[in-house]
């Protein structure tokens, strides 16, 4: 990635049993994030209070999620921009096929040199927009099944 981001943090099955452990914690406080304060102990001697923004709290909650659950994590500043192949990564789908979609000017992109870059807060623009229209494509077809009495 053209900005500093951190390489995918698959956890170990030890890890991620400390992330359900640490979400189930965190969890049980989540009425009180607001005003949440958490206590770093060092060697049982030392203490120092941390005090962190709510949506850190939120997002620390997100990771431990996926942590717990074998998910590899990785932070991706909204700013990034990312290349063809990053871009095609987080969208699942071939290279080659992201480039389609640019060409047909579905997500736009800037161009460096030869290389295109996009912007990952416009590649989940796009990912959101087409979880939009699959979802509405799905009631329909819900609605539709049911209007023909098929059981759905």
């Amino acid at each position: 990635m053209t900005t500093s981001t951190r390489e995918p943090i698959v956890p170990t099955a030890e890890d991620a049993a400390l992330a359900k452990e640490a979400r189930e914690t965190l969890a049980s406080h989540l009425d009180h994030l607001r005003n949440l304060q958490l206590q770093i102990i060092h060697n049982r001697k030392s203490s120092e209070r941390l005090f962190l923004p709510t949506s850190a709290l939120r997002l620390l909650l997100d990771i431990l999620d996926e942590m717990s659950a074998g998910n590899a994590v990785t932070l991706i500043p909204v700013h990034a921009e990312l290349t063809t192949q990053e871009a095609a990564d987080v969208l699942n789908v071939s290279r080659p096929f992201l480039v389609n979609l640019l060409d047909e000017q579905k997500i736009p992109y800037r161009k460096v040199g030869t290389h295109r870059r996009i912007l990952f807060a416009d590649l989940m623009r796009y990912k959101h927009q087409i979880d939009a229209d699959r979802r509405a494509t799905l009631d329909q077809l819900t609605q539709d099944a049911q209007a023909l009495k098929m059981g759905y």
